[in-house]
């Protein structure tokens, strides 16, 4: 047997088929110990010709074709039934594997016994998802929040699926790809998380071409949502674990239709079509549990929605579009070759005051009454848990790759006062990034690196850039937020933090390991030295311009 089979579901590829094709036949590990199974649905451009000569050129590349049926489920079906490998890992055409991407997927399947492997995505239809910030040998729906990730390109154990009967749903249904995960993430008794490095390049086709950027009528879409969610609860118990996974989706495609931005952009009939289907759904098919684990702010909307508020829900999305993170970045330092970062954060209102709660003589917390002020028959929404879901992160993100990386220490949410009986919640850390081992447990490639922030806080998502505070910005210099420099590693490497970026946002510049004399690494070491930094721009001042020039070219990395 095979060790692992890839399955491309293919219509009218066209180019991106020879694109693609060097990724997913030049694997590593070995022609002999895989195979690639294009399955043609029914292709009208020269799509068949073109896999007709991978297959000459390429013993391991199979073809399959079949009459068009309208979407990739049933392809993915027929690879799955014609793969001869113990796992079955699922590219779209125009997508790629990186190529060590089987080698390392099933090292990691075989070590644990996995029914699924996901792979770290990246790419220009690929956000940040920090379900991929470290490696996991093993784990389930019991303990992580798979349904975060709700797209099909990863690797399957082919005997699990065939055992419980797990395929996608054939012809154009919407979502099918949630309806195959929402089949198997609740019966996988072991998933693991390959998190190190990128497996997986997700490409937005320049054609439009994907399958995803057409959208569909809300009646089709939702239609699709509610078999997804009857998956879930037709293989699973009632309970914590069962609200969890359902929690998502409330989150995401319930409550999208009725929050900020298009709950304000839609207006008459189509704002009341909208709101009609999710408030159907909602009430018909989610368990109550769901909704009341939601927090603060969505919580809310959830509550408007069962009670069928519209005007509330147009009235808090008014309010809530406002709300902007306010972020207090504290002096950035190097120390042992790590750069530390203070942050501080909170929602605020527009008027720059703090998104509060008021604390009650019984101990309950109430939501900001200035959310509240428009929405007709509420006047008050207890916050039972003001860190329910809280949570922010730094992101170091490498912008040629739309690739995300995640330093350690995340923001932890506290409460502070804010006077007059009420208070806030902050999320603060000292983040720390170590530009060696910041990769996956490798050093960051040469390059230029931006810094984000990703944070929840009482139901409200916000990613703005990490940038300098406006006091340094209007100063016109940043003070004690200056640029920092080290050198790093052996051989030594010359990383700069500075605020250059877009509005000042904080950036990482990354060169390649210097083939340096001792002379160089020792200028670059003493030039990135804190404590020897004033004493030599004073020497430097003195020096005569060639040795000034001479000087800065020595010292000059080869980015």
């Amino acid at each position: 047997m095979l060790k692992a089979s890839i399955v491309v579901p293919v219509y009218n590829a066209g180019e991106y088929i020879d694109r693609c094709a060097p990724s997913l036949t030049g694997q590593t590990i070995g022609p002999d110990a895989y195979e690639v199974i294009y399955v043609d649905d029914g292709s009208t451009d020269d799509s068949a010709q073109r896999l007709a000569r991978l297959a000459e050129e390429f013993p391991h590349v199979r073809v399959h074709e079949q009459e068009n049926s309208g979407w990739p489920g049933k392809p993915r079906n027929v690879g799955i039934r014609l793969a001869r490998g113990a796992y079955v890992h699922f590219v779209d055409q125009d997508d790629e594997l990186a190529p060590d991407a089987l080698e390392r997927l099933h090292a990691l399947a075989v070590r644990n016994g996995s029914d699924i492997v996901f792979g770290k995505a990246h790419g220009e239809m690929q956000g940040p998802g920090n379900i991929f910030r470290h490696t996991r040998e093993r784990c389930s729906v019991q303990d992580t929040e798979l349904f975060e990730t709700l797209t099909p390109h990863k690797m399957f154990r082919r005997d699990f699926l065939l055992e419980h009967g797990i395929e996608f749903p054939e012809g154009r249904v919407r979502l099918e790809d949630q309806l195959f995960l929402a089949r198997a993430y609740p019966l996988a008794r072991t998933v693991s998380i390959l998190g190190d490095r990128p497996v997986y390049h997700w490409q937005r086709r320049g054609d439009g071409g994907n399958n995803s950027s057409r959208p569909p009528s809300p009646e089709d879409y939702y239609g699709h949502l509610r078999n997804v969610v009857r998956a879930v609860k037709e293989r699973s118990e009632p309970g914590e674990v069962q609200d969890r996974m359902l929690r998502r989706n409330y989150r995401v495609e319930i409550l999208r239709p009725v929050t900020e931005p298009r709950v304000l952009q839609r207006t008459g009939k189509q704002l009341e079509r909208h709101f009609r289907i999710v408030r159907d759904l909602a009430r018909e098919e989610f368990p109550p549990g769901v909704a009341a684990g939601l927090p603060g702010i969505a919580g809310l909307r959830a509550h408007l929605l069962e009670q069928g508020n519209l005007d509330g829900l147009v009235a808090l999305g008014r309010r809530s579009q406002d709300i902007r993170l306010r972020v207090e970045v504290g002096a950035a330092r190097w120390h042992g070759g790590r750069l530390t970062l203070p942050l501080r954060v909170w929602l605020a209102h527009a008027d720059g005051s703090p998104v509060t709660l008021a604390r009650q003589d019984d101990g309950r917390l109430l939501l900001d009454p200035g959310l509240l002020a428009d929405i007709p028959g509420q006047d008050t929404w207890e916050v039972k848990d003001p860190f329910a879901y809280a949570h922010g992160e730094v992101l170091v993100k490498d912008p040629r790759q739309t690739l995300y990386w995640y330093p350690e220490n995340d923001l932890r949410p506290r409460l502070e006062d804010t006077g007059d009986g009420r208070c806030h919640v902050v999320l603060a850390a000292d983040t720390v990034i170590d530009p060696l081992t910041l990769a996956g447990g490798g050093p960051l490639d040469p390059g230029r690196y931006e810094l984000w922030l990703d944070v929840q806080s009482l139901g409200v998502g916000r990613r703005p850039r990490v940038t300098l505070p406006a006091s340094a910005r209007s100063a016109g210099h940043p003070g004690r937020h200056a640029a920092r420099l080290a050198i790093v590693g052996t051989p030594p490497r010359m990383v700069v933090a500075g605020w250059n970026g877009p509005g000042g946002q904080l950036q990482l510049r990354v060169s390649p390991p210097q083939k340096t004399s001792l002379r160089r690494a020792v200028l670059m070491r003493a030039a990135a030295d804190e404590r020897l930094r004033s004493p030599a721009k004073a020497v430097f001042r003195r020096l005569p311009p060639s040795a000034r020039a001479h000087l800065r070219r020595t010292l000059r990395p080869d980015v």
